[in-house]
Formats: structure tokens, C-alpha cells, sequence
């Protein structure tokens, strides 16, 4: 069993390699930080003017436009490559371009983006052929999958681009769509990365693959950096990018307008494509056998009604199954349970009993657990991918890593969440509202960490929003020292907030990822309007990065309506939830 100073969780990098590399970048950040506001008053102000000058020149047709108003191909070039993580292979990848124009630039960002991933993406098949270990070759199955997905994600950004008939601006609804699934592919690649660290190999293999992955990674870095701190200010100031892009969309067409009245279905006689039923009364006896015939990529809701019982199977909803939802008889009634872990050889990503990835599905009155225990470690109970995706009234049971709310968009109402270490953990921009959180008595001598975010990138849109939800002991003789949570990466960002926190919360409050080892200065962490004999700030943790009363426009940035970009699909998906603080 593990000690708390022992335990080291999913996806923990070498402590040394962290710890290096944060002297490295703390005086990068601090440069970073403090001439930020600067440099991108005088980029958005250069860019706009050049944008604006030449639409008033086109319209006046101008013969004598103003000499030095328009930036250069090679300036607007290091305009933008300057707001970068990697502005060295931002400025090698685009140095062929011959344009000033800020949209055609990130376009060709993102292709040069895609060429790369795509020769990364095959990379891992040719490694399991060169393999004799089963644990390894399940690693690098992983990395295959995530991936293949990240591929998928800058292929919808660059589809998201095509111009309409009309001219219009970039919407900020598109470019939140953008920077999600830019964010997504940054998360994707790190946890191909997080699959071959969790086995320690004493091998060249993971930094070999971290060798290939840079350039991927960089480029996918830069991309979401052009389009969250160049085009989202640009299209908030209503500065036409190019002369056709997409306008607003009211709605996605992926949504149903029936949805609401399936999720506000009381009696579940909502008619369904299928029915799964263990007595045989349905289409089917098993949800995988379900899922088998969903059609791919439909822009239809497909429905799928599961009948009272306990279904014993893994269920991988892959990313080509869209808009699925899945109605049970209850969260304690309609149970999928599995027992796939770590200690038995299973990668954590691969343990879910149930994983979703493709958008935009919705889960109702249902209970996922995984009964591995907490000897096995991690083994996770579900594991979404999705975006735009729902969970209502549902519940999620496990011990270590319960849910891994891995990437995307995602929402979470009147769900009952149970675990001990880390068990809601990922990358993903997830908003928890009415839930109730229940910690448990974990082995001997191991704490309780409630949630474990994995934010990469500054320029990720992601992190963890826990607003008006109770947390409560699930074991009534918990006695393992409890904490909100842990960062797990460097830009770590979890708040809680208005919910009701009980008296079995270390005062602390939180946890060092690294024992004793302050997290670095970027991650942000913070509570607001919280009540419960646990709530109480004042012997919180002393963290630069920690804030014990955030201010009322710091939690808003939280709230449902803005953290998860607006949130116009769940109105539609006919969930209740509250948009603001």
C-alpha cells in the first residue's frame, strides 16, 4: 500500500525534471506577464489598423493609402508569432507565408499544425511492432488513440474556418469552438505522454517520443495562442478579420429540439431508436451491443433507453459517435460497472468502464462504477472526450481517478461523484453544478484528493468550475486527511465556489502536487461565497498561485455562462442550470 509521502498518482513527471523546469520558465513567465497587456495593445492596434485601413481604402477606392499604415508581411508575422509559447518554430513554420492577414496566417498555422500530427500519428503503431512488453504496447495504444483524435480536432478547427456567402466577422462562438478543440489536441499529446510516464520506464522510449512530439506540440501551442489573444480580441472589437468568414450561429445543428423533453421525461416513456433490457424485453441485452449500431456521425439525436440493471461490460463510445443520448431508470437502478485498473496492467486512460469521445452526448439517470478497489489504484469509472456533453443526475463510483473529465466542453448537474485520490481529475473546461462530492476512506495511510486538474498551456481554455455543490463524506468513519484537490500540471486551475463544504476538510484546504513543494506561481486555484464548518479560509495554503476569496468578477469568469463559452447548447439539451453566480 501506499504512504502519502510515497504515492505519486497518474502522469506524474520525475520531481527533479519538474522542479528544473520550473526555475527555467519562472523568469520567462514574469517577462511574459508583465509585458503582455503592452504587447498586445500595440499587435491588436497594429493589426486592426492595417485591417481597417484596408477595407476604408477598398470601399473609398483610395489611389493614395497612407505610407506605413499596413503592416508588412514579415512585421504582421512577428506580430503574431511574438504572443506565442514557441515563437522561434512559429517564425520557422510560417516563413514562407506572404501575407499580413492575421486569419490566412493562423489557417496556414493550422495546416502546418495538422502535416505534423498526422506523420506523429503513425508513429506509435511503428513503435508496438518493435516491442515485447504487453504494458508498453497498451501505452502506446493509447498514444495511437489520442492522437488520431488530436488529428480530428484541428481538422474540425480548420473546417470551423470556411467562409460563407456573406461578409462577416469571425464569431467569438467560433473561435471559443477554436480555441476548445486547440486545447483538446494540447491535452491529447500530453497524455499519450502521461500513458508511458505512469509505467516509469528506465528505457530511451518516452523521451524519444517526447523528441517527436515536439514539433506537434509546439505548433498546436502557437495556433492557440494566434487565435486566443489575437482573433478572439479582434472579433470581440468586431474588426473584420477577412473579407468572408462565418457570421454567429444562433444554435449548432446538432442540437435536437427534443431534447429538453427527454431529459424533463419523468417516467421515461420517451420513444427511443433502442431499448437495452438484461430480461430481454429490448432491442438488445447489452449497452455495448447498443453503441454497435449507432450511426456514425449523425447530426441527429439518437436515443438510447437502458432498462433497470447492472451491466457488467465496457462501453467505448468512440469519437464517430455523435450526439448520443442515454437514458437509464435511475442513477442507482441503471448500473455499468466494470473493473479494469492500473495494478492488473490496464494504462489509466483505458480503465473506464464507460468512455465517451464523441460530441455532444448526454447521460441521464444513470450509475457508472468501477469496483477494482482502492488496492488497484487508479481505475477510473467514466472518462469523456466529449464535447458539448451532459451529465444529469448521474452518478460516478470508484476510488482512485473516479472521473476523468479528460477534454472539451462538458456539464455536470445533480450528479453524485465518490472516489479518494484525484477522482475528478483531467483537462477539460468542466463546470460541476448542484453535485454532490463525496471523498471516502481510502487504504491505510493514503489522503484524499478531490479533484487533480491537468492544464498544460496558459492559452488552454480549461480547468475545473465546482458551483453550488455539496460535499459530504461518502464513509461515515472518513478519517484519511482530505483537500479540495492538487495541481497536477503547471497551469493547474480548479475553483470552488458558493458550495457547502463539510467539517472533514483539512483546514489547509489543498495539496502540493510534489510533497512539501509549493506548486508554481501559474496555476490558479480559488474559493468563493463557500459555507460549511469547512469553508473556513484562514488556515488555508499560503500559495502564490492561490486565491482564499476570489472577487466577484474572478468567480464569474466560472460561472456557466462564460467558463464553458456560453454554454447555448445546454438550454436546448433541456438541463436546468444557473448561468451566472
Amino acid at each position: 500500500m501506499d504512504s502519502i509521502k510515497s504515492f505519486k498518482g497518474y502522469g506524474k513527471v520525475d520531481e527533479l525534471e519538474q522542479q528544473a523546469f520550473r526555475k527555467k520558465t519562472r523568469k520567462r513567465i514574469i517577462i511574459v506577464i508583465v509585458s503582455s497587456v503592452v504587447l498586445l495593445a500595440v499587435i491588436v492596434g497594429a493589426v486592426a489598423g492595417t485591417i481597417i485601413h484596408r477595407r476604408n481604402s477598398s470601399s473609398s477606392k483610395s489611389p493614395n493609402p497612407v505610407p506605413g499604415s499596413e503592416l508588412t508581411p514579415s512585421a504582421s508575422l512577428n506580430a503574431l508569432c511574438s504572443v506565442t509559447q514557441y515563437p522561434t518554430s512559429c517564425l520557422s513554420s510560417l516563413k514562407s507565408s506572404n501575407t499580413s492577414d492575421p486569419e490566412i496566417l493562423f489557417k496556414l498555422s493550422l495546416h502546418v499544425a495538422i502535416e505534423e500530427l498526422s506523420r506523429l500519428a503513425k508513429y506509435p503503431k511503428e513503435l508496438i511492432a518493435q516491442v515485447n512488453d504487453t504494458r508498453v504496447a497498451k501505452a502506446l495504444n493509447v498514444c495511437t488513440e489520442v492522437l488520431d483524435d488530436a488529428v480530428d480536432r484541428l481538422n474540425d478547427s480548420v473546417s470551423s474556418m470556411e467562409v460563407g456567402k456573406e461578409e462577416k466577422i469571425l464569431s467569438s462562438s467560433k473561435i471559443d469552438d477554436i480555441k476548445t478543440w486547440l486545447s483538446a489536441t494540447i491535452t491529447d499529446q500530453e497524455t499519450c505522454l502521461d500513458a508511458l510516464d505512469e509505467l516509469r520506464l528506465n528505457s530511451t522510449l518516452t523521451p524519444t517520443l517526447k523528441t517527436q512530439m515536439q514539433n506537434s506540440t509546439e505548433f498546436a501551442s502557437n495556433s492557440l495562442a494566434i487565435v486566443a489573444k489575437i482573433l478572439s480580441v479582434l472579433a470581440k472589437l468586431n474588426v473584420p478579420i477577412h473579407r468572408r468568414l462565418l457570421g454567429q450561429d444562433e444554435f449548432p445543428d446538432w442540437v435536437s429540439a427534443g431534447d429538453r423533453r427527454l431529459l424533463q421525461d419523468k417516467e421515461h416513456n420517451s420513444t427511443a431508436q433502442i431499448t437495452v433490457a438484461q430480461d430481454g424485453t429490448g432491442d438488445y441485452k447489452t449497452i455495448g451491443e447498443a453503441v454497435a449500431v449507432v450511426p456514425k456521425k449523425s447530426p441527429n439525436r439518437f436515443v438510447i433507453r437502458v432498462k433497470q440493471g447492472t451491466y457488467v461490460e465496457n462501453v467505448i463510445m468512440d469519437k464517430n459517435k455523435w450526439n448520443v443520448m442515454m437514458i437509464g431508470d435511475g442513477k442507482t437502478k441503471t448500473i455499468v460497472s466494470g473493473s479494469l485498473n492500473f495494478i492488473d496492467g490496464t494504462p489509466t486512460f483505458a480503465t473506464a468502464t464507460f468512455a465517451v469521445a464523441g460530441k455532444g452526448f448526454i447521460a441521464k439517470d444513470m450509475g457508472f462504477i468501477n469496483t477494482a478497489g482502492p488496492e488497484k489504484h487508479q481505475a477510473v469509472a467514466f472518462r469523456s472526450g466529449s464535447d458539448l456533453s451532459v451529465f444529469y443526475r448521474c452518478s460516478f463510483v470508484a476510488y482512485q481517478d473516479t472521473l476523468y473529465a479528460h477534454s472539451n466542453r462538458q456539464f455536470y448537474r445533480d450528479c453524485d461523484i465518490t472516489g479518494t485520490i484525484d477522482f475528478i481529475f483531467g483537462n477539460a473546461a468542466v463546470v460541476f453544478q448542484s453535485c454532490d462530492i463525496q471523498p471516502r476512506q481510502p487504504l491505510p495511510n493514503q489522503f484524499n484528493t478531490i479533484t487533480a486538474q491537468g492544464k498544460k498551456d496558459p492559452n488552454q481554455n480549461t480547468g475545473v468550475s465546482i458551483q453550488k455543490c455539496s460535499f459530504t463524506p461518502k464513509d461515515a468513519n472518513l478519517t484519511a486527511p482530505t483537500y479540495l484537490g492538487r495541481p497536477w500540471k503547471d497551469f493547474s486551475t480548479t475553483v470552488i465556489m458558493q458550495s457547502d463544504i463539510g467539517s472533514f476538510l483539512q483546514p489547509l484546504g489543498w495539496k502540493e502536487w510534489v510533497d512539501k513543494v509549493d506548486p508554481p506561481t501559474t496555476i490558479f486555484y480559488g474559493e468563493y461565497q463557500n459555507s460549511g464548518p469547512g469553508s473556513n479560509v484562514d488556515g488555508r495554503v499560503q500559495w502564490a498561485g492561490y486565491k482564499p476569496t476570489l472577487t466577484e468578477d474572478e468567480a464569474a469568469k466560472f460561472s456557466v455562462g462564460t467558463f464553458i463559452q456560453g454554454a447555448d447548447w445546454l438550454p436546448a439539451a433541456g438541463v436546468d442550470f444557473q448561468s451566472t453566480l
